[in-house]
């Protein structure tokens, strides 16, 4: 038991949860008071002493039947439930049947009789498999796939379906018939039952016995990879993104603030000492950015359009103003939500109230929309940033719209998550969308989007 206990702890290690030595030992400590006899109590230890985080419950509950529940399937011996007469008509259709079909003779035999796969079975099925070369637990249904090919599980129902004809030529009752072949699908479900199990059990043993490898850094991972335990802790760090980010331009501010020496100012202003210069005039040359965010919330958009308004508006107090859209197949404007409610909570609300459905992104006629209703927001002092990949499912990219942003804004800027040899593939007009703006960010992770959003205040 204690060393199933450590494979089944290095397998949550692997699965992503976060587990220390002090709370294996206690789990350990808790089994050898509560036992493994009655085994709720057995795992609500486990689950109690291992898992600190709602969000791994799920993980916990997913490995514990691999590692401790029961591989033999419940099974029956159909024969045991006949008439003799319809068992007499059984053995004659299935002798029938076999000439023709051998291959799925003890298949066949072991449904009737409610045998579960032996050990050497399964072994020899998830060897021909090749599960031993299996490493990650996403390749479970692939796996099972494979081996239930191979048992011949996926040929039961066109052999289930002959076995009931011919019965039913025999004379057999539709009722009886009936009873026969929901037993038969009972016992092949259980068969199948026992694969996924196999399979299961056998990938959780040899993700427990690997080494751990080093979890890539959060700010790192690409947003169309991010799984929901990533991105519920990029949740929790992003206000801790916020304050780094705050910490610096309030630095940069600072020595901005005093700025280079002025020469002129220091001489127009010390000319009642004889041009002396004892009070010296320096440039402030920092200016707290005017924002307009015209974010993409598609599906392939959504994570990042979230993240970026987390953080600008996270780092309000180091900008002048911020107006906010959102965009699908129209433009919406959520400035008001984010003056009403906290960031995450608005960012949220933003998201849950605009869904991605069946109308598709159209950019060109939310341009349209953003110059017939809020151009006026936009001046000589203005940045604008539009968030998507410029994919416009082949609509009208309205591209004079964007040069007319760009001309009376003081910079138009693209932040991308698709690198420049994706531009123009596809629906993709970002080929066209880049020469009319003044500059585009990539931002395929938290890194490059922090990255981003840090020039944009370095340079307000």
């Amino acid at each position: 038991m204690d060393t199933r206990m450590v494979e089944f702890i290095r397998a949550l290690r692997a699965a992503g949860v976060r587990i220390s030595l002090a709370e294996s030992q206690d789990a350990a400590y808790g089994v050898d008071v509560v036992g493994a006899i009655n085994r709720d109590f057995f795992r609500s230890t486990l689950r109690t002493t291992l898992v600190k985080e709602s969000r791994d419950h799920e993980t916990f509950d997913y490995f514990f039947p691999l590692f401790f529940g029961n591989a033999t399937p419940p099974m029956q011996n159909i024969p045991d439930n006949l008439s003799p007469d319809d068992q007499q008509k059984l053995q004659e259709a299935l002798r029938s049947l076999m000439g023709d079909m051998q291959a799925l003779k003890q298949l066949l035999q072991q449904l009737m009789q409610g045998q579960p796969f032996s050990q050497e079975q399964l072994n020899q099925m998830g060897q021909q498999a090749g599960l031993d070369q299996g490493s990650e637990m996403y390749q479970r249904q692939w796996f099972e796939r494979r081996m239930n090919r191979q048992s011949g599980l996926q040929q039961l129902e066109d052999l289930i379906e002959q076995l009931m004809e011919q019965l039913r030529q025999m004379g057999m009752s539709q009722q009886a018939r009936q009873e026969l072949r929901e037993m038969l699908e009972q016992n092949a479900e259980g068969l199948s039952e026992q694969i996924s199990h196999y399979v299961g059990a056998s990938l959780a043993q040899q993700m427990a016995q690997q080494e751990p490898q080093p979890r890539p850094d959060l700010l790192d991972v690409p947003f169309n990879q991010l799984g929901q335990n990533e991105v519920d802790a990029i949740r929790d760090e992003i206000r801790r993104l916020a304050a780094r980010l705050r910490s610096r331009a309030s630095l940069r501010q600072k020595r901005d603030n005093q700025g280079d020496l002025d020469p002129r100012r220091v001489m127009r202003h010390n000319m009642r000492y004889g041009s002396v210069p004892i009070e010296l005039k320096y440039r402030t040359r920092h200016v707290k950015p005017r924002l307009v965010l015209i974010c993409d919330v598609s599906t392939s958009m959504r994570y990042c359009a979230e993240f970026l308004l987390t953080l600008i508006y996270e780092l309000q107090d180091q900008v002048a103003s911020t107006d906010s859209f959102i965009f699908i197949s129209d433009l919406t404007d959520i400035s008001m939500v984010f003056k009403e409610k906290q960031p995450q909570e608005a960012v949220g609300q933003v998201l849950e109230a605009n869904r991605p459905g069946y109308y598709n992104t159209d950019l060109g006629n939310s341009l349209n929309t953003f110059r017939q209703d809020h151009m006026g927001k936009v001046t000589s002092k203005t940045t604008i940033i539009i968030l998507g990949d410029g994919r416009n499912n082949y609509n009208d990219p309205r591209l004079d719209i964007a040069q007319d942003m760009q001309r009376k804004a003081r910079r138009l800027l693209w932040f991308c998550p698709e690198p420049s040899n994706m531009w123009g593939t596809g629906d993709s007009d970002m080929h066209l969308y880049a020469p009319l703006s003044n500059g585009v960010f990539k931002v395929s992770n938290l890194r490059e989007l922090a990255a981003a959003v840090d020039r944009i205040l370095t340079d307000g």
